[in-house]
């Protein structure tokens, strides 16, 4: 059943991080739709930004913002209260969460103290975040009259895990997975109107690629609104559950080749993560090749670039190449 009576006027929506970029993009869309929003982020100069930017726009309904570190359930929850004081339900949520420290699967170097701690950073922020939006906000939805939909933002990067950002790709995995678990579990509920969907960004201008200092756009991303159109489509009119965003540079039958030989890893018993084996390198060339449409490439060239397979991190070839990022932020 299709999702679009869901985005109507004095309908609310909830989003959580991000008050730039991509959440932003979403509530000036949500806006324009005469909606109400209520903007949650850790970043009080952002959200404070955000806030006047949503209250702009014409025809928009209530408009409220609350600092708000989702690896707390305390202030999620505190959130909710106060969402449901004003608004007494949810028709869209939006759970996003996103940053990222160095974090790979052990250390030769990095002490075990400071390795976990930036483990539970990530994990705290990127997983629990999402869970604790999700674990509060969906009893409460699932019982409302209205349709209703939890977007969790999820990442290419868990899906097929390149090598160099362990705990952001762990991270994400595991939103991959609750999403799906959130989804079965919704339908299944008598009587519910609730729907899970699982949003997968691309390549993305935002703050990551220099968007807060007017920085021309990259040509291979999108811009934030490109993308919340192609997720208000699939969502709100496909009812789509993975929305897999492409970019300008990476489409979306190239993003179904990387997740089918990633997967057939499995199936297959090849060794983790074949993609960047080296005894598997040209093979994987050509079934990428063969999935593109074009003629096999020789076995003794060097391998193609492939283009970046999650925003605001290096491309693959640049990961084999380079030690991993020292710190980044998630740029969805």
């Amino acid at each position: 059943m299709p999702n679009s009576e869901i985005l109507h006027k004095k309908a609310v929506a909830v989003i959580t991080g991000e008050a730039s970029g991509i959440g932003l993009a979403a509530a000036l869309r949500y806006a324009r739709e005469g909606m109400s929003v209520f903007l949650a982020d850790v970043n009080e100069s952002d959200l404070s930004t955000a806030v006047a930017k949503v209250k702009g726009v014409e025809g928009v309904g209530e408009v409220y913002g609350l600092k708000v570190d989702v690896s707390s359930i305390e202030q999620v929850l505190g959130l909710r209260d106060k969402v449901l004081e004003e608004f007494g339900e949810i028709h869209i949520l939006m759970a996003n969460a996103g940053t990222s420290s160095p974090t790979p699967a052990f250390s030769l170097t990095t002490p075990l103290a400071e390795l976990q701690t930036n483990w539970h950073k990530v994990l705290d922020t990127n997983f629990m975040g999402v869970l604790n939006v999700a674990q509060a906000f969906a009893p409460i939805m699932a019982r409302q009259e209205n349709s209703s939909v939890i977007i969790c933002t999820g990442s290419k990067q868990g899906i097929t895990c390149p090598p160099g950002n362990a705990g952001y790709n762990v991270s994400k995995a595991a939103v991959k997975t609750f999403t799906e678990q959130l989804a079965h579990e919704l339908r299944n509920v008598p009587d519910s109107r609730c729907s899970a969907h699982l949003f997968v960004p691309g390549w993305v201008h935002t703050g990551m690629t220099g968007a807060r200092t007017n920085a021309p756009k990259p040509p291979g991303a999108w811009t934030a609104e490109q993308t919340v159109d192609y997720m208000i489509e699939k969502i709100f009119e496909d009812s789509a559950f993975y929305v897999i965003c492409p970019d300008n540079e990476t489409s979306s039958s190239l993003d179904k080749a990387r997740i089918q030989w990633s997967l057939s890893d499995v199936i297959d018993n090849r060794p983790a993560l074949s993609r960047w084996h080296p005894s598997y390198k040209a093979r994987f060339d050509d079934f990428i090749a063969s999935k593109q449409g074009l003629a096999g490439r020789s076995r003794s060239r060097g391998r193609a670039p492939l283009g970046r397979e999650d925003s605001g991190f290096p491309s693959e070839a640049d990961l084999l190449r380079v030690p991993p990022l020292s710190s980044s932020v998630e740029s969805t």
